[in-house]
């Protein structure tokens, strides 16, 4: 009972947040937009939503660790593994800002597709290949006004727990630009929404910011051996945030996710 009506709390306060940061993030752009190709100030603005409401909601509690870049306008790839569609909420917390890879259908939703849009984050239709070849220009775009980008490299939730395989988009991207790659590791977002279950899970979760890692001097023929090099420094980082925070458990079970 207590942890549904902290619920509804918190998604009235979610939605109240929304309606109230739209006109404002529409006027920052709509002020910003002649000299501020990239959005940056107003994906700035949106962001902050996040921390707002994460104040306000009782059922989490979330922290941010590592340090980022003095340089975050060089720009950066931020990768990071996928838990739960909390963690752009968890992200969202650090101090800077990175135009998202988003689920098309996520841009669609009234008032956050529209605060998307004006942030000027990237759609993608998932297992579309024309969409994205798509992103990966708008990427290109976002790096060359010297905004850094975030993507999951895994390109979709893990249900498990455990990492999927990294795709290349990222990492084809960091090399071609010569752009260094910003590694983070995520832990404890799956608590925090279950599949399923409109109600908040009480949650602790954390995003680390590991070291960069450069793509300086590197070709596509480096792109195997980086794409392990951050995945095993992503993975090590989730262990010691599990090793800090305790287990959590998956989404499903593993017999499910084998069938």
């Amino acid at each position: 009972m207590v942890r549904s009506v902290l619920s509804i709390w918190s998604w009235v306060v979610l939605g109240t947040l929304v309606l109230v940061f739209t006109p404002i993030v529409a006027v920052v752009r709509l002020v910003t937009m002649p000299f501020d190709k990239g959005a940056y100030a107003a994906g700035y603005v949106f962001r902050k939503l996040t921390p707002i409401h994460s104040a306000l909601s009782p059922l989490w509690t979330f922290s941010t660790s590592g340090s980022l870049p003095d340089d975050m306008r060089r720009p950066y790839v931020a990768v990071a593994n996928h838990e739960s569609f909390v963690d752009i909420l968890l992200i969202s917390h650090l101090p800077t800002e990175f135009k998202w890879l988003s689920k098309a259908e996520i841009m669609k939703i009234p008032a956050v597709g529209w605060m998307m849009r004006l942030a000027r984050d990237i759609p993608l239709e998932r297992g579309d290949t024309t969409s994205g070849r798509a992103a990966l220009d708008q990427a290109r775009e976002r790096l060359d006004a010297k905004v850094s980008v975030m993507i999951f490299p895994e390109g979709t939730r893990s249900r498990t727990g455990e990492m999927g395989k990294f795709r290349a988009g990222a990492f084809k991207l960091a090399i071609e630009g010569q752009h260094p790659i910003l590694p983070m590791a995520i832990h404890g977002t799956r608590a925090c929404l279950r599949k399923s279950d409109w109600r908040l899970g009480r949650a602790r979760a954390e995003v680390r910011v590991l070291e960069p890692i450069s793509t300086e001097g590197l070709t596509e023929n480096d792109l195997p051996e980086l794409r392990e090099r951050v995945r095993a420094a992503i993975e090590q980082g989730r262990q010691e945030l599990r090793d800090q925070h305790g287990y959590v458990p998956p989404i499903i079970d593993e017999a499910e996710a084998a069938a």
